[in-house]
């Protein structure tokens, strides 16, 4: 059965007023309407600090495990253009890179595809850098290996520096 790895992410109210984590969690609901996927499991919570640091407020975020039912095969970029559609319902405006956000959906990988282009990259680029992605990754999908470094989300996650994050 192959998986996307969704990553949720938010530091900023959205235009309602509703907080980060809210936001968050109406998107995960989201995610289980997009047409041949349905939610399998959600992470746990943490709340960040921005990467790289910013000042901007911590981030909440966690990763959603997507099952794919579409006979197990999903366009990438068609899912980006979901998670982008998604994102944008929840007034994600787009200015500069790392700018706050109201709502942040990335592909953190889909199975064991690697894909170096078009976008999206795949697995993300960035991901086995970064601890907000690698500590929810490791709760949802702990079996997951990534497909070009061979080492699972916990592995990559231990090797890294110390990276500001902590469960809600």
């Amino acid at each position: 059965m192959t998986m996307a790895l969704i990553g949720v992410g938010a530091n900023m109210p959205g235009a309602d007023g509703r907080s980060p984590l809210e936001t968050c969690r109406q998107a995960v609901a989201r995610l289980d309407s997009l047409p041949g996927l349905r939610v399998a499991a959600v992470s746990r919570w943490f709340l960040t600090a921005p990467v790289p640091p910013s000042g901007q407020p911590d981030y909440v975020n966690a990763v959603a495990a997507l099952r794919v039912e579409t006979g197990g095969a999903i366009d990438p970029a068609e899912l980006l253009a979901r998670l982008l559609r998604i994102e944008a319902a929840f007034g994600r405006q787009r200015s500069v890179p790392n700018a706050p956000r109201t709502l942040d959906l990335d592909i953190i990988a889909i199975g064991g595809l690697v894909r170096g282009a078009p976008d999206p990259i795949l697995p993300h680029p960035r991901a086995h850098q970064r601890a907000f992605v690698l500590a929810p990754l490791a709760d949802v999908a702990p079996d997951w290996v990534h497909p070009v470094l061979g080492r699972t989300a916990a592995e990559l996650l231990a090797g890294l520096p110390a990276q500001q994050i902590r469960t809600l």
